[in-house]
């Protein structure tokens, strides 16, 4: 008798299991290729009519740029709105965001590009319109794009050798991601923190290949960037930041 039900409650728990939604895998990259700066951007499920708060907040997103979004609710299927400077809007409805991992931002002279269409699947949602905003995640960010803080610095190639420092945080406040590479390299490379993030007054060892020069980005609070480029490194103990 008891392991008749036994066999009744497994059989129960996998099909409310079976039953539960799946979270909708509905992140994506917000990528402005317009040429403007995109002073404001909203995320709502298509079945809302409010279009929610800035994701972007007290931040902007440059010509050239990217942002990762996570959606406050699971819709796959989302409408997406952005404020170009100077006022002008640009609207994609029906986004279906669990099939794209890239929503490209191209055309604020003409009528916005109605792209995605229909469909998707409208799950239970956590929450309305609205997400959050980083600028890295799962993938190198783009060398082009500096976003607001830090400095560009000129230089040279620099010359051969590899760097060995820590990286000093005196920001005063926590850095989330950080990227070092040499100067000479195409790419940011992977965010040094991985799943962690760097305390104000904290340090971190950071080792660099294929030259003296080293190029930094840091991301802070609300998806702020800052960048210096063609640092010295070798022969340093260590980089305070900024």
């Amino acid at each position: 008798m008891r392991s008749i039900l036994t066999v009744l409650a497994l059989m129960l728990a996998g099909s409310a299991l079976s039953a539960a939604p799946a979270m909708a895998q509905n992140r994506f990259w917000l990528v402005n290729n317009s040429g403007l700066t995109i002073e404001r951007a909203y995320v709502s499920p298509s079945r809302l009519s409010d279009w929610g708060s800035d994701i972007l907040g007290r931040t902007t997103l440059s010509a050239g740029d990217q942002v990762r979004v996570t959606p406050a609710a699971r819709d796959c299927e989302l409408d997406i709105k952005v404020t170009y400077e100077g006022g002008q809007e640009e609207e994609k409805m029906k986004v279906n965001a669990c099939r794209t991992d890239r929503v490209i931002f191209t055309n604020p002279n003409g009528r916005a590009d109605r792209g995605g269409g229909a469909g998707g699947t409208i799950e239970t949602a956590d929450g309305g319109a609205g997400g959050s905003v980083s600028r890295g995640d799962d993938a190198p960010p783009p060398r082009s794009g500096g976003g607001s803080g830090g400095s560009v610095q000129g230089g040279g190639s620099g010359r051969a050798g590899n760097a060995s420092f820590r990286f000093v945080n005196r920001t005063g406040e926590t850095i989330q991601e950080l990227y070092v590479s040499s100067s000479s390299d195409d790419n940011w490379g992977r965010d040094r923190l991985g799943r962690d993030t760097l305390a104000a007054g904290a340090s971190r060892p950071v080792s660099v290949t294929g030259g003296c020069e080293v190029d930094i980005r840091v991301v802070l609070g609300a998806g702020r960037i800052q960048e210096r480029r063609n640092i010295s490194a070798c022969g340093r103990s260590e980089i305070p930041w900024p």
